[in-house]
Formats: C-alpha cells, structure tokens, sequence
C-alpha cells in the first residue's frame, strides 16, 4: 500500500496534529473539503507487493489520507480514527495515461543485495546466491487530473485545510516520488452531500484538454466525468481504508462505493475568434463517432 506518511527522521513538528478524540463533539456544523490533485506522475497502489508496485485508475482512500496525515505532521504511529470517518468521493477529470517503469536497484557500493528476512539477531542478510541487482516493474498515471471530495466534521476539515495549504511534510500523490502541482486545495463548500459538491466544481483539466474537448463538441456547458463516491448502500467494494500506517501492523478494511458519471461545468462561453470550432477532420475518428 502506498501513500502513508513519511517517517519522521527529524524533530516532528509542533502544534500541527491536534485530532478530536473518539467520540469528541465537532459541533455537528459538516462541510465538503474539495482537493485537486494533479502532476506529472501518480501512483495509487493497493495491492502492490514485492518487486510489482501498481496502480488504480484513481486516488484511493488510504492515499488520500496519507496525504491529509503528512501534511498535519502526523507520525505513522499516530492514530487515524477522525480521518476514517471523512466519506470520498472523487471526480475524475483526466483519467491520464498509464506508464510502465523499468526500475532497477543495486548497493551503490557494490555489495550484494540484502535480504527481505532478518536474522535471530534483526539484521538482514545477504542474498544467497549474491544477488547485485534486482529488478521491480513499477506503474504510475502520468499527465492525470482528479477532485477529491471528503465530507464530515467541518472543524476537522477546516484543520486539513489549512494543514494542506501549509504542509509539515512534503506531499505526495501515492508515492513520495510523485509531487503535486499547486493548488492541492480547492477549499470548503457549506454542504455534506459529496455528489452536490463535485457537481458545482467546475473542470480541473488542463487547459490543452478542455480546449480540445470544446472544439470537438462545439463548447459544452457542462461534460458528463466519471466519478466514484463512498455509500453504505453502493454495489462495489474498495479495501483500501486505513486503520494504521504504523510500519510493524498496518491494516486495512474495506467501504462500499458507487459508480456515477457527474455533468460538470466546462467554464466554456461563446469561442472567441482564434477559438472556432475546427472543421471535421477527414480521416478516421472513432472518437467523434463517440460523441466525443
């Protein structure tokens, strides 16, 4: 599983990880945090093991998560009982392409390879045969654009807010090689309901993208995205619900979702001159075919 929060090899920083204990009393007051996240590579494995890191085709929740943990400052030790409750939806703006990474590691001072295992004494061995080089297949989504909606608590998630605009630990987009691109929050809307909130967003694609899409379907007022959003009633299941990030027990469990496509505001007007809408082109287009 990716994206928990880095291990904290310095000081932790103060006065920035401040949950409400279990059944502490948040006013009742709930709101939708919205999150953009967006840059060159992500990476949102749930299953990945060994030597091959996957990835889905969008943010899991124990991503998520482990971006709100990293940027309040939170230890992997800390607990994540107030942020489990938070209910995800995401939106998915750019689904992205997937990209294939031949990855390989070796000793940089030559020495063989360890081993996974440890010893009676904790120390890890060397790999028998010696093994220099070891190879893993890692996957990411590169060029992709999502909204994450969380819902709950409004106080709790004025707090990430403010801890996403003003992170304590680098943040990262399912894997600490994969940065965001700015802005990451979206900011508060004064509702609960997630569909609600993700259907007033307009779209966070890049600007390439939506101008490609109006010219092929002479400016929409609205695009219809795909979208998943967390429901006890939902007819799939998703187990990527953190109960810990701490290295020695990590454990998931898992949430009910559902599917949906959300009609989304494009932001588009009337095409200004260097904007008209192009002539169909000649060739094959199944996209146009589409609707597309």
């Amino acid at each position: 599983m990716t994206s928990t929060p880095p291990h904290p090899t310095h000081t932790r920083p103060a006065e920035r990880h401040d949950p409400l204990p279990d059944g502490a009393d948040h006013g009742g007051e709930e709101a939708v945090l919205l999150l953009r996240l967006a840059g060159p590579l992500q990476s949102w494995g749930d299953r990945s093991v060994f030597n091959r890191r996957e990835t889905r085709p969008e943010p899991t929740k124990s991503g998520v998560l482990g971006l709100l943990a990293a940027a309040e400052g939170r230890a992997r030790e800390d607990r994540l009982d107030d942020l489990t409750q938070l209910r995800l939806g995401i939106r998915v703006d750019q689904p992205g392409t997937l990209l294939r990474d031949y990855h390989t590691v070796s000793d940089y001072r030559g020495r063989p390879l360890l081993q996974a295992g440890v010893s009676a004494k904790g120390r890890q061995k060397p790999t028998s045969p010696a093994k220099n080089t070891h190879i893993t297949i890692r996957y990411y989504l590169q060029d992709a654009v999502f909204v994450a909606a969380l819902a709950g608590p409004a106080p709790l998630l004025r707090t990430l807010d403010t801890a996403v605009r003003h992170p304590a630990y680098p943040l990262a987009l399912g894997r600490r090689s994969c940065p965001p691109t700015q802005p990451v929050s979206l900011g508060l809307r004064d509702t609960s309901d997630l569909r609600q909130a993700l259907e007033a967003e307009p779209w966070q694609a890049a600007r390439h993208v939506r101008n490609e899409q109006g010219r092929r379907n002479s400016y929409p007022t609205h695009v219809d995205l795909s979208a998943t959003i967390e429901d006890p009633d939902g007819d799939d299941v998703r187990h990527d619900v953190p109960q810990s990030f701490h290295p020695r027990s990590r454990s998931y469990t898992s949430r009910r979702v559902r599917h949906l496509w959300i009609p989304t505001p494009t932001g588009f007007t009337t095409p200004t001159n260097n904007d008209q809408p192009r002539q169909p082109s000649a060739g094959h287009d199944p996209f146009a075919l589409l609707g597309w």
